[in-house]
């Protein structure tokens, strides 16, 4: 199992609407392939992780780069995992910017953008992330 996580930012502010048909394109290229994750937005910015088999999930993020919707993709993780994390998910997602998140335990990570220099340092903030929101949703 390869797992691959990435932040990025919005090159126009996305609507809820957007989200929407953001996610539903997600779910569909997605199952196709195999892939699982979860996508996190925030102000603007995303973060995603992608898993399946190495050269889908690798595929997935060239055409992920490749996707005028948004810039400055950092690649923060990547790797051989011993299982799928999100194995039910075709993709999940959360608008952190709604607001919608506002339960105990997400104080630490709410406060903090969705930027390459807020997880460089520390990639692993971002796999405690997704961790929390998939353990709470």
């Amino acid at each position: 199992m390869y797992s691959l996580t990435y932040v990025s930012s919005a090159t126009t502010p996305l609507s809820a609407l957007d989200l929407r048909g953001l996610l539903e394109t997600c779910v569909r290229n997605n199952e196709g392939v195999g892939v699982t994750g979860m996508l996190l937005y925030k102000d603007g910015n995303f973060m995603q992780v992608l898993e399946g088999e190495e050269q889908r999930v690798r595929h997935m993020h060239r055409k992920l780069a490749r996707d005028p919707r948004h810039r400055g993709l950092i690649t923060l993780l990547q790797g051989e995992t011993p299982e799928r994390e999100f194995p039910t998910w075709s993709m999940g997602f959360r608008d952190l910017s709604a607001g919608t998140a506002s339960r105990e335990g997400y104080n630490e990570f709410l406060n903090l953008p969705l930027t390459g220099q807020e997880f460089q340092s520390d990639p692993t903030k971002a796999q405690k992330l997704l961790l929390t929101f998939k353990e709470s949703m």
